[in-house]
């Protein structure tokens, strides 16, 4: 079989299980040589060896917790530092089913440094120097409570949202640059997402469950072709753009120097 041809290295967080473990083993098939970050180094070293043995690439292991700031730190600078670097997956994050007043508020501002504060300074760390070379891409997994935070826990929600405004506004600044920017918003997916937060993956329909196979398959067909939001389930698009397109409309008319006539009052 013909190698692909190699298409720079590809740093891929939260890559010891699940959608990052996916993205992982597709983009060294893709060409892109790995550096694979997660906590546990034992679970990054045996997916490194079952990588390079099915594809021949390059991987190395970062092991790293990026809700502790050295392990960030060490991570932001091999971001900065690292010349070949030409991809950066932002898949790391926790999330939960619990409602909101039934969640620890502790665990609720980790999720929020993990899931926020961690992407934003991976980010920043990468775009320099993707900027400077005039090349490179990032792509940012979210999640369908990004657009519907009713669905999920609404801190979870808002990290979502977060994500998904960072990436349209990162597109928006870096498109001229040469640098691509994608959102992920998937949908259920078959992962310990579920178990973890308590909630077994068989008491899902399974009508709405993809799997973490499918859902990176689908995902990087759509970084493929530019797009700038991926929603695999989405089966009819044209409800995306009408959102869209909604949404850019009414950007127009969001700020006046006089309020909405609904709000005035009456003399």
């Amino acid at each position: 079989m013909t190698q692909p041809s190699h298409r720079g290295t590809a740093l891929v967080t939260g890559a010891s299980s699940g959608i990052g473990a996916v993205y992982a083993a597709k983009l060294a098939r893709q060409g892109y040589d790995l550096v694979l970050v997660a906590r546990n180094r034992d679970r990054l070293a045996a997916l490194a060896e079952r990588i390079t043995n099915e594809t021949q690439r390059d991987v190395e292991v970062l092991a790293a917790d990026l809700n502790d700031r050295d392990d960030l730190a060490a991570v932001e600078a091999r971001l900065r530092d690292d010349a070949s670097l030409t991809l950066l997956v932002n898949n790391a994050g926790i999330g939960t089913h619990t409602p909101l007043v039934e969640s620890n508020v502790d665990h609720m501002t980790r999720m929020i440094e993990l899931n926020v504060t961690a992407l934003t300074r991976l980010t920043y760390a990468a775009v320099p120097g993707f900027v400077a070379r005039g090349n490179g891409a990032i792509i940012n997994i979210a999640s369908i409570v990004g657009i519907a935070p009713e669905i999920l826990n609404g801190v979870y929600g808002g990290t979502k949202a977060f994500v998904l405004a960072f990436s349209q506004s990162l597109h928006h600044e870096l498109a001229a640059k040469g640098i691509r920017v994608q959102a992920v918003l998937p949908g259920a997916t078959a992962t310990d997402f579920w178990e973890t937060g308590g909630l077994p993956l068989e008491h899902l329909d399974s009508a709405i469950v993809m799997s973490a196979q499918e859902m990176v398959s689908a995902a990087l067909i759509g970084f493929e072709r530019g797009e700038t939001v991926t929603i695999p389930a989405l089966h009819d698009v044209e409800q995306w753009n009408t959102f869209e397109t909604a949404r850019r409309a009414m950007s127009a008319h969001l700020s006046s120097n006089t309020p909405a006539a609904r709000y005035r009052v009456a003399q």
